[in-house]
């Protein structure tokens, strides 16, 4: 009605230049919409759902929003969403009971989602079909059980961790220790076995798996452990935070990075860049894994089939940086008991 006194025409002329109708002349068309910017007019989207039977609105359900790889995923589905045309609702759960479940799932709910983007270890969270009452659903950790519509979209990160550990292998080591995320994760499980497979088929020796929480405290913790062994010249963490505490635990016990140990990290975090020592690591492309869950989501949300198979993307990319280098040999000096340092060409 303000808009439509402003601009001297009928509120169902505002509302035809709102709502891009045709027919409508431009010089109306450019005084309604002087009008809607001198007035800081925005439409009422929870009307226009009301009205249109559709929300064009998406949830997503996540554990903790305080680990970084999932917060950057959050982040951005929520942009690609926005260029979309649609909102996304966040329901972060504290636990994965079956109660904190289904009241997440429930806030999303009532928020009239149109599709669901769970963003949780898959396998261990209890859905209720009944109470999805057929709402689609896409995920990155793997099928959930008795859901019909719904889709399984994630990078390759077993064969991605399988290349950064074959890399390490290629600078002369003689095998890389692994410091894994928590036993239940989905995505911890991928990138541990990447780095076995890596390791048997290269059928070198396969250290024991050192766990963490996904934290830079859990890599501290383990690097300690690992640099008070000689015997080890390459760490691979399943995360770059892990990586960076590792990072600290070799400085403080006077291991140099990389000519004692060489330490690689998975994600790409903006801060991996900006160590003491930058940190390699494996680049994933959030925007390429974004754009293809939510063309899944919206498919099943018109109508369309959820894909037969999981859908594997291969956007991830190996970052080199100064964290990683060719193992430094000794070898015995002749006629002496004393040993000589080889260090390679940087």
């Amino acid at each position: 009605f303000d808009v439509a006194r402003a601009a001297g025409v009928s509120q169902k002329t505002v509302s035809r230049v709102v709502n891009g109708a045709p027919y409508v002349r431009p010089d109306v068309r450019e005084r309604v919409n002087r009008a809607i910017e001198e007035l800081g007019y925005r439409p009422n989207v929870a009307a226009q759902a009301l009205r249109r039977e559709r929300s064009h609105t998406i949830g997503v359900l996540a554990l903790g929003t305080r680990f970084i790889g999932p917060s950057r995923r959050v982040f951005t589905l929520e942009h690609e969403a926005r260029q979309l045309g649609y909102t996304l609702a966040l329901a972060s759960v504290p636990d994965l009971s079956a109660r904190s479940v289904a009241e997440g799932i429930g806030t999303l709910l009532s928020r009239g989602v149109e599709g669901l983007v769970v963003e949780v270890p898959t396998h261990l969270i209890d859905i209720d079909p009944a109470q999805l009452a057929g709402l689609p659903v896409v995920t990155s950790a793997g099928w959930i059980h008795d859901v019909p519509r719904q889709a399984v979209v994630d990078i390759d990160q077993e064969e991605a961790c399988r290349e950064l550990t074959q890399y390490l292998l290629d600078l002369g080591h003689d095998t890389v220790w692994h410091v894994a995320g928590p036993r239940n994760w989905d995505a911890a499980q991928k990138r541990l076995n990447g780095w076995r497979s890596a390791l048997r088929d290269a059928s070198v020796r396969v250290p024991r798996v050192l766990y963490g929480n996904w934290s830079a405290a859990s890599g501290y913790e383990q690097g300690r452990r690992l640099a008070a062994r000689e015997d080890v010249t390459a760490i691979f963490a399943a995360n770059d935070q892990m990586a960076m505490g590792i990072l600290r635990a070799l400085h403080e016990a006077g291991r140099e990075i990389p000519l004692d140990v060489s330490v690689v990290g998975f994600d790409d975090v903006p801060e991996a860049e900006f160590q003491m020592v930058p940190l390699t690591t494996v680049g994933i492309d959030l925007d390429q894994t974004a754009q293809r869950i939510l063309a899944e989501l919206l498919r099943m949300i018109e109508g369309g089939e959820p894909p037969a198979e999981a859908v594997t993307l291969p956007g991830t990319e190996l970052i080199i940086r100064r964290s990683s280098g060719p193992v430094r040999r000794t070898e015995p000096i002749p006629g002496s008991r004393h040993t000589r340092i080889n260090s390679p060409q940087m």
